[in-house]
């Protein structure tokens, strides 16, 4: 797999340098590249408690993404996913501390605990007031007697970070850390494995499953699970999760591993309030990703008991913009849509031979579901047809409560439905065209003409025409062609869609933007979704 970098051995020191750039004059990092790769607060007078953290980079924004007022003082970043010197972690320490002391915020991993344990004892020598807290949150198995620290170190990142800020000593801010260890629990789920630089990459989960309790180092989870959506994920997430907390409130912390969209982060965030946890969750940080594992598709969530001393910690402003608010969870607010669009429900009516007619049609473009999909992966993003059965299947599940004894008000109701469930452009677009339609049955037109008159609104509001490589070039030949009967209409409209696989230049829509070799050969989904219809309409017609 290509990624966006050059040698891997100067991969971590060329992001570091790209980050500050953008920083403003908030964080430098100390000389010393490429073995000491540090970052620090430029406004730091060591004149509170220092916070330092790290370890192996490839969970940015940790750590240097947190270095800044409030949080982290500075951040030790070694190779990825490896742990950084010691010399890289005593110049650190040696760089920040003054008469308040130092804490060490270290994740359990034999590495990090040796190297920054023997940097400790070295700064210890020079005369420095060192203390070390190691995290271990991460339940996946419990009975582990070393458990790994992953994403809920940030908690104690933060509440540490808090209490240095207010001018805490040492020993107040370790004993809030170390409460904050004793309290956390983490556990992580992801569909993917994470891609290392410069590796290749390994496809140890399969099809249809995810790992369950993996860490953020891309080793494998302690089980792999089938995976049936995101609430069953969550739910698996929340059954571990459980064991380990309290009755009283909680504070979740949503992590994204890397992967994983914003819009699957907002699934995941509704589905762990839904979840058997979710009302213990009283504050969530995130969705957010916090401490990532380079691509990986997945997500953790890490909780922790919620007081009114951990609340005002994590509430208090900082600095680092990589650090989302810890907000309040709260019902979902629903407000009444405005006056005038409140949708006017039309009188239904029964016609038990349209409704099949109407179902009948719906199931086809149902049906072709997957094939529009192919298609439109060619000139689109690949959703024609689902976008076009999600409104079948809307109008499926309306069929009770439409106008099927009245044509034109059948056409009208039609445009309403879709406007209403179906999405992008194509959705508009059918509205206004069954819209227009019911208008022209209104004034007299027939079915031919209603739907003639549907098809020229369409044309003027989409300004798409013939040959333009949209729906127009089966639906037009086909409307044409329909006074001849069902047969000819169905002939006219494959003639049509299959025309525009030798279109290579749209003249609307989203394959406007393709090049002409990647449209040569492929019908435009729309136009293909037409001449099905139109095959179909003519077959239930032949055994009529």
């Amino acid at each position: 797999m290509s990624q966006f970098i050059n040698a891997r051995d100067a991969l971590v020191t060329e992001a570091i340098d790209g980050t500050l750039r953008s920083a403003g004059d908030r964080l430098a990092r100390l000389d010393g590249y490429p073995h000491i790769r540090v970052v620090l607060r430029t406004d730091w007078d060591k004149s509170r408690v220092a916070l330092i953290s790290g370890g192996g980079s490839g969970h940015e924004p940790s750590h240097a993404g947190f270095v800044g007022q409030g949080m982290l003082t500075a951040a030790v970043c070694g190779d990825v996913f490896a742990s950084p010197s010691v010399d890289a972690v005593l110049a650190a320490i040696l760089s920040v501390t003054g008469k308040a002391g130092c804490l060490l915020i270290v994740k359990n991993y034999t590495g990090d605990r040796l190297n920054f344990g023997l940097a400790a004892e070295r700064a210890r020598a020079y005369g420095h007031d060192v203390s070390m807290v190691v995290v271990d949150d991460d339940v996946a198995l419990p009975d582990l007697p070393q458990a790994r620290g992953v994403a809920g170190t940030l908690f104690v990142h933060k509440i540490a970070g808090a209490l240095a800020e207010d001018g805490a000593d040492l020993g107040t801010v370790t004993a809030a850390a170390e409460k904050a260890i004793a309290g956390t629990g983490s556990i992580g789920m992801s569909l993917d494995t994470c891609t290392v630089p410069g590796s290749p990459k390994q496809n140890r989960i399969s099809e249809g499953k995810a790992e369950l309790g993996l860490g953020i180092h891309g080793e494998p989870g302690i089980e792999q699970v089938s995976f049936d959506g995101a609430a069953a994920a969550m739910a698996m997430v929340a059954d571990r999760l459980a064991p380990v907390m309290g009755d009283g409130p909680h504070v979740a912390l949503l992590n994204n591993l890397g992967g994983t969209t914003p819009l699957e982060m907002a699934v995941l965030a509704e589905e762990l309030v839904r979840s058997r946890i979710g009302g213990q969750i009283a504050m969530m940080i995130g969705p957010a990703p916090l401490m990532t594992s380079l691509d990986m598709q997945g997500f953790s969530v890490s909780v922790l008991p919620l007081d009114e001393a951990t609340k005002a910690a994590l509430c208090a402003p900082v600095a680092p913009l990589a650090w989302p608010s810890c907000a309040q969870v709260g019902d979902v607010r629903v407000l009444p849509l405005p006056d005038g669009l409140t949708p006017i429900q039309p009188m239904p009516s029964q016609n038990d031979r349209m409704a099949n007619f109407l179902i009948s049609c719906c199931e086809a473009l149902i049906g072709a579901e997957a094939d529009l999909n192919e298609l439109d992966a060619h000139s689109g993003d690949g959703d024609t047809g689902s976008t076009l059965a999600t409104a079948a299947r809307a109008l499926i599940d309306a069929r009770d409560r439409l106008p099927l004894a009245d044509l034109t008000q059948l056409y009208r109701a039609i445009g309403l439905e879709l406007s209403q469930t179906m999405g992008g452009s194509s959705g508009v677009l059918l509205a206004i065209f069954f819209a227009a339609a019911g208008d022209a049955s209104a004034n007299g037109l027939g079915t031919i003409g209603a739907l003639e008159a549907g098809l020229e609104r369409v044309q003027q509001v989409g300004g798409a025409g013939p040959g333009d490589r949209t729906m127009i070039d089966a639906l037009l030949p086909a409307l044409k062609a329909l006074p001849q009967g069902a047969r000819a209409a169905s002939r006219a409209a494959r003639e049509g869609a299959d025309a525009t696989a030798g279109l290579t230049r749209a003249g609307a829509g989203r394959a406007t933007y393709i090049a002409a070799d990647q449209l040569a050969g492929h019908v435009d989904p729309g136009a293909e979704a037409v001449a099905r219809l139109f095959e179909h309409i003519a077959a239930i017609s032949a055994s009529a």
